[in-house]
C-alpha cells in the first residue's frame, strides 16, 4: 500500500549548471534553498538585501534597481530620531541618514548587477498580505513601527498578475511559494493567501514554477517535518525540496559536480579539535 501522495515529477525547461549565474530573492525559504546551492559551489546571491515576503516589494526592488534609482533622504521614515527605509528588512536603518542612504544604493548597485548579470532568477513568494504605509504604499518592513502607522490588505490575483508579466518578460525565471505557513492570519487566512499567489503564478506566461509548496504540504503532509514553531520546514523538509529541485534542473554530471563541491565545503568548514 502507499501511504504517501509523492510529487508528480516536474520538467525544467533548460538546465541549471556551475556556469549558472543566479540571484534569489523572496521569503527567507528562500535562504533555505539558497544556502544550498551555495554549499554546493554555485554561482548564487540569496537575498542579496534581505528576506521580501509579498510580490509587490520583491518588484519594486527589481524595478528600482534595474531602473538605477538612488535613493534620498527624503525616501526614509524618521521616527524616535532614527531613520528607516520601509522597503527593505531592519539592518536598513539607523541614526545617519546620509549614511543609510549610501549604504543603501551601494547595496541596490550590487543588486541591479547581479540582476543584470544572472541569467536565472528564483523569486519565492511568502504571503499576499501587505502592509501599506501613509503615503507610501506597500512596504517589505514595517520596522516594529506602531501598527496604526499602518493599513493591511490582501493583494488580488490580477494586481500581482499585472504587476510581474513585464518583468518575467524575456527573462528566465522560476517562481515558487513558500510552504511556511503564516499562521498568525490564521489557518484559513493563511490559505486564501497562498491560494492567491498560486493563481497569480497561473497567470504569468513565460514562467517556470516550481512547487515548493506543494511538496510539503501533499507530499511531506506531516508535522514531523516542521521546525518546533510548527511554521517552517525542518532541516529535512528542505533538504527533500532541495533534493527534488536538484532532481528537476541538474544534470547527472551537474549533480556529481555539486556533490564534490559539497565535500569540499563541509572540509574547509571543519574545525580540528586543539588539544
Amino acid at each position: 500500500m502507499e501511504f504517501r501522495t509523492p510529487i508528480e515529477p516536474v520538467t525544467g525547461r533548460k538546465p541549471i549548471d556551475h556556469s549558472s549565474s543566479i540571484v534569489m530573492l523572496g521569503s527567507c525559504f528562500t535562504t533555505e534553498v539558497g544556502s544550498r546551492l551555495e554549499r554546493d559551489g554555485f554561482d548564487v546571491a540569496v537575498n542579496p538585501m534581505g528576506a521580501l515576503y509579498n510580490p509587490a516589494t520583491i518588484a519594486s526592488a527589481i524595478e528600482r534597481a534595474l531602473a538605477r534609482r538612488p535613493y534620498t533622504v527624503q525616501d526614509l521614515t524618521e521616527y524616535n530620531g532614527t531613520y528607516h527605509c520601509l522597503d527593505f528588512p531592519t539592518q536598513y536603518q539607523g541614526a545617519d541618514a546620509t549614511e543609510l542612504v549610501d549604504r543603501l544604493n551601494t547595496d541596490i548597485t550590487a543588486l541591479a548587477e547581479r540582476l543584470e548579470k544572472a541569467d536565472t532568477w528564483i523569486i519565492t513568494f511568502g504571503t499576499a498580505r501587505v502592509y501599506e504605509f501613509e503615503g507610501r504604499g506597500i512596504v517589505g518592513n514595517c520596522h516594529k513601527l506602531p501598527g496604526y502607522m499602518f493599513t493591511r490588505r490582501l493583494m488580488t490575483v490580477d494586481e500581482i498578475a499585472e504587476r510581474w508579466q513585464p518583468l518575467v518578460h524575456g527573462r528566465r525565471v522560476i517562481l515558487t511559494v513558500s510552504p511556511i505557513r503564516h499562521i498568525s492570519d490564521g489557518l484559513h487566512g493563511n490559505q486564501i493567501s497562498k491560494a492567491t499567489l498560486l493563481l497569480a503564478t497561473e497567470k504569468l506566461d513565460n514562467v517556470e514554477y516550481f512547487p515548493s509548496y506543494e511538496i510539503v504540504l501533499d507530499d511531506l503532509r506531516d508535522y514531523r517535518f516542521y521546525a518546533a514553531d510548527m511554521k517552517h520546514p525542518g532541516d529535512v523538509a528542505v533538504d527533500y525540496i532541495y533534493e527534488k529541485f536538484a532532481e528537476t534542473y541538474f544534470t547527472p554530471s551537474t549533480l556529481q559536480a555539486a556533490k564534490e563541491a559539497r565535500k569540499a565545503s563541509l572540509r574547509a568548514a571543519h574545525r580540528p579539535i586543539l588539544k
